[in-house]
C-alpha cells in the first residue's frame, strides 16, 4: 500500500491550496483517510478525516476553513484549505486505516511521505 501526497507549496495568508493523496489500492478498502500535520519539534495533529461512509471530522483549528473529500473512483482524497494562516504552515501527511474515525492520538497503519505547506507573505 502506497500513499502519495501532493499539492503543497508556498501560499500567501488568506489564500487557498488543495492537497491530494493518491493511493495505490482501493481506498474503500481502507475505510478512513485522514490528513495530519506536523511542525518540527511538535506532535503530529489531526487535520481532517473522512470514512467510506462520507462522515468527516476536523481539528478545531481548521473547522470552517478546510474541507476533506474523497473520490473513490480515483482512489484519491483531497484537502481543500481556504483562508490559510501562517500557523497552518506544516508538513501535511495522509493516512489510511480501517477504523471509522481517528484522533490526534490514533491513526491508521498506512502513511504517505508528507507534503510541505508554507503560508507566508
Amino acid at each position: 500500500v502506497q500513499l502519495q501526497a501532493s499539492g503543497g507549496g508556498l501560499v500567501q495568508p488568506g489564500g487557498p491550496l488543495r492537497l491530494s493523496c493518491s493511493a495505490s489500492g482501493n481506498i474503500v478498502d481502507f475505510n478512513t483517510m485522514t490528513w495530519y500535520r506536523q511542525v518540527p519539534g511538535k506532535q503530529r495533529v489531526l487535520v481532517a478525516g473522512i470514512n467510506r461512509g462520507g462522515r468527516s471530522n476536523y481539528g478545531d483549528s481548521v473547522t470552517g476553513r478546510f474541507t476533506i473529500s474523497r473520490d473513490n473512483a480515483k482512489n484519491t482524497v483531497y484537502l481543500q484549505m481556504n483562508s490559510l494562516k501562517p500557523e497552518d504552515t506544516a508538513v501535511y501527511y495522509c493516512n489510511a486505516g480501517p477504523f471509522p474515525r481517528y484522533t490526534d492520538a490514533t491513526w491508521g497503519p498506512y502513511w504517505g511521505q508528507g507534503t510541505l505547506v508554507t503560508v507566508s507573505s
